[in-house]
């Protein structure tokens, strides 16, 4: 008995029960932490993407009629700087194009582009370049296909914001050169990185460009061009606004989904870190 006694004075039964409790709420704490991780994780990933997916659709059906206005006018100008100024065709070919060019430019208000209408208009306008009565029509025909090669560029980059697919290819098929030239460069200055992003759900004109950068003059072009280069921009017409590229999107959403990654990969560092302290303190 006074052995029994000797040990629960020095160990009584209510702190060894204690320190088992202590070890079972740690291990309960370490399993929270761990789900709210896991939930935390979950909508992040889930918020990013159903925002940028809704933002860009949004986008599209707020801007669809403003890029429409724009294609018309384009058409206007294009055609009129541009076709044989003293042709007796003229007036006729004038109306025939802008009537073929803007009912191809209304496909952008569809909600997913039809490749067969496109093509059907392709063939129109080769029928009628076959039908070409005079040799000097072919720098009207130059000018037509120019502009409907813009359209389709436009249309790309539509539809893009409804049926965006993810093609994976292994890593050793990279090319270095063409990945640090057509993508890394053009983006890792942080003035065309802004304009990128400024464009992503709106056009911007090059004054808008010079407010967000603080840029001018030669400076801002220089960096505009950069872009326009590498196709990641376009502008809708001579000293009109610009707008991002099908190529330009995906950069970005590679980009966010790259910071997304990285920043829940810091996060769940930082809480296992939290677990290693608590390990410690326990020890």
């Amino acid at each position: 008995m006074g052995v029994e006694n000797s040990i629960e004075k020095k160990c009584p039964v209510s702190q060894v029960v204690s320190e088992d409790q202590k070890t079972e709420e740690m291990k309960a704490v370490r399993a929270k932490l761990s789900e709210i991780h896991n939930d935390i994780k979950k909508i992040i990933e889930c918020s990013n993407k159903l925002y940028f997916e809704a933002a860009l659709e949004n986008s599209k059906h707020e801007y669809s009629n403003i890029l429409l206005n724009h294609l018309f006018k384009d058409i206007e100008i294009g055609l009129e700087r541009n076709m044989v100024k003293k042709c007796p065709e003229k007036v006729n070919c004038t109306s025939v194009f802008t009537s073929l060019l803007q009912q191809n430019a209304e496909l952008i208000k569809h909600g997913k582009i039809d490749g067969t209408l496109i093509s059907n208009n392709r063939k129109r306008l080769d029928e009628l370049r076959c039908g070409a009565p005079f040799s000097k029509c072919e720098q009207c025909f130059s000018e037509v296909s120019s502009l409907f090669v813009k359209q389709v560029n436009l249309m790309r980059s539509m539809r893009v914001y409804s049926d965006n697919q993810e093609h994976k290819s292994s890593i050793s098929s990279i090319k270095t050169d063409a990945v640090m030239s057509e993508i890394l460069e053009p983006v890792s200055n942080n003035h065309r990185l802004e304009i990128l992003k400024a464009v992503a759900y709106e056009m911007k004109s090059f004054s808008a460009f010079s407010e967000l950068t603080n840029l001018r003059g030669g400076n801002l072009l220089f960096h505009l061009q950069k872009l326009l280069d590498n196709g990641l921009i376009l502008q809708m017409h001579e000293r009109g606004d610009y707008m991002i590229t099908d190529k330009g999107l995906k950069i970005l959403q590679g980009l966010q989904e790259i910071y997304s990654s990285l920043q829940n990969s810091q996060m769940q560092n930082h809480t296992e870190n939290i677990l290693q302290e608590e390990k410690k303190i326990r020890t």
